[in-house]
């Protein structure tokens, strides 16, 4: 599917019931300071005016994610933040981050995605069956604090692959 051709998903949530992920390396031409603004929002951090909005998937690309370092259960300050399990950390898609963000509070690190990406059940695991998918433990530091542009090829170094060897053709032994 060319929509998540060399895309690297954070996968939120996987149950029975389906799958969500963020698509975290596919900027879309939106700065945050021009996302707050649409909300009517100032933002006073400097160091998140020029951060890009991303492509979080083909769901809901009117709906806002904000993917973030992990909350203290005491100081669950947001109206909808999920736990993501294993990744250390959360997921919040209530405005109330954005406020906090725009007063100057909020979490350190963001990445924020319109849309996301979905599975209905038994979806993911199909695709997964199929080979769909090349899967790795998820690790912070390729979201927050690898370039853009090398976030694909982190990713797949974490499995010891080099891009540069794979190939989109099949062949016949």
């Amino acid at each position: 599917d060319g929509t998540f051709a060399g895309t690297v998903i954070y996968l939120c949530e996987h149950t029975e019931k389906g799958a969500l992920g963020l698509v975290i390396n596919k900027p879309i031409d939106i700065k945050l300071k021009n996302l707050f603004e649409k909300v009517e929002l100032s933002l006073t951090r400097d160091d998140l005016a020029e951060a890009p909005v991303y492509f979080g998937g083909p769901v809901q690309t009117e709906r806002g994610c904000v993917l973030h370092g992990r909350l203290s259960d005491a100081a669950r300050p947001y109206s909808s933040t999920l736990a993501i399990p294993g990744g250390g950390l959360d997921m919040t898609t209530s405005k109330d981050v954005l406020e906090a963000l725009s007063h100057g509070a909020g979490p350190k690190k963001i990445l924020v995605t319109l849309g996301y990406s979905g599975w209905g059940a038994g979806q993911l695991e199909d695709e997964l069956g199929r080979n769909g998918w090349l899967t790795v433990d998820a690790q912070a530091a390729v979201i927050f604090d690898t370039p853009i542009e090398q976030r694909y090829d982190r990713a797949l170094a974490l499995l010891g692959i080099d891009p540069r060897m794979l190939s989109q053709e099949a062949g016949h032994a």
